[in-house]
């Protein structure tokens, strides 16, 4: 087969998943758009929760149970944790909120430390101790950096050995991994592990291109970003995809309206839009572009990624390169 041909039926087939991965159906109680979370089967809304710095900017948890709350009931299901958030603040405000809410939605936390077995599995039980669940939907390995970051946890003893075993003790329904730093080691991890979901940085900056996320195959250098490189392992494997940094950590609110940042990020195939929304009118705004959620045009997709210059896309590369969002 030649290499065009073969290139041909590769973009077909990687077409047909994209097409499929973005199929949608409305709840019909609360008009939330729905996707369907790759091979885990989970139903989950297209606008994800923040649960990170943004929640955590309310401050008061009272007023950050407000707008969780808020968002459950206009159809928001999936609520995105991670135990580096405040030091476990974030977990524990959502066990608070369990303590006195049935649990109807998809609970997302996500592991970091220093990457070793045991470190992980201490941070998996406090995890679940300040969530005061025994078992979570999804549990992703937290940032993946550079290719040292990727040998630690790929490590005899190391985190991936942990979060397989989390699983097989039923600690969590799902496994996964995030990255917002590399696209090429993301694409590295995905291709050596059968995990069920990712989420990736994906929004107009199509950030990964420059040092040191620069490289695609040996030595190849220039456009890439997780869009062109891991996106597409992840479709072949048919995993649960979601969208983080939709807003580039505010860098790209200026660019276009907060609008069309969701929506370039929703119309890509993932099921998941994860945005922080620190204000009560941020998340009010998201959901009502969720809600009403119409595709972007190819022209638009195309010419949206323009409006961000070289120098612009590389300082927020370098500054995803060593950022944890706690």
């Amino acid at each position: 087969m030649s290499l065009s041909r073969r290139s041909f039926i590769e973009s077909a087939t990687l077409a047909a998943l994209a097409r499929q991965a973005v199929a949608q159906e409305k709840d019909p109680k609360t008009g939330m758009p729905m996707r369907t979370l790759g091979k885990t089967g989970a139903k989950v809304s297209l606008l994800g929760f923040g649960a990170g710095s943004r929640w955590l900017a309310y401050k008061d948890m009272e007023k950050g149970h407000e707008a969780l709350d808020k968002a459950l009931k206009a159809g928001v299901n999936y609520i995105d944790s991670a135990a580096q958030y405040g030091d476990g603040q974030s977990e524990q405000w959502i066990g608070q909120y369990l303590k006195t809410h049935k649990k109807d939605f998809f609970l997302v936390t996500k592991i970091g430390g220093n990457r070793t077995y045991d470190d992980t599995m201490r941070i998996i039980e406090r995890s679940l101790k300040n969530l005061g669940v025994s078992q979570v939907d999804l549990m992703h390995i937290h940032a993946l950096g550079n290719e040292d970051d990727l040998a630690k946890i790929e490590a005899p003893n190391g985190q991936m050995k942990a979060m397989l075993k989390a699983k097989e003790q039923k600690m969590t329904r799902f496994l996964g991994v995030t990255c917002h730093q590399n696209p090429q080691v993301l694409k590295t991890l995905l291709e050596h592990h059968d995990l069920d979901s990712t989420q990736m940085a994906l929004n107009i900056a199509k950030i990964g291109n420059t040092a040191p996320s620069n490289r695609v195959g040996q030595g190849m250098t220039g456009a890439s970003g997780f869009e062109a490189v891991a996106m597409p392992v992840a479709l072949k494997k048919k995993m649960g995809l979601t969208a983080m940094k939709v807003f580039g950590q505010e860098k790209l609110l200026g660019k276009t309206t907060p609008e069309m940042l969701l929506r370039y990020s929703m119309t890509l195939p993932v099921a998941v839009a994860v945005a922080g929304m620190p204000m009560l009118e941020h998340l009010d705004y998201n959901i009502r572009v969720a809600k009403s959620f119409q595709p972007l045009s190819r022209k638009e997709m195309d010419e949206l990624p323009g409006s961000v210059t070289a120098q612009m896309r590389a300082s927020i590369d370098h500054f995803f390169a060593d950022h944890i969002d706690c």
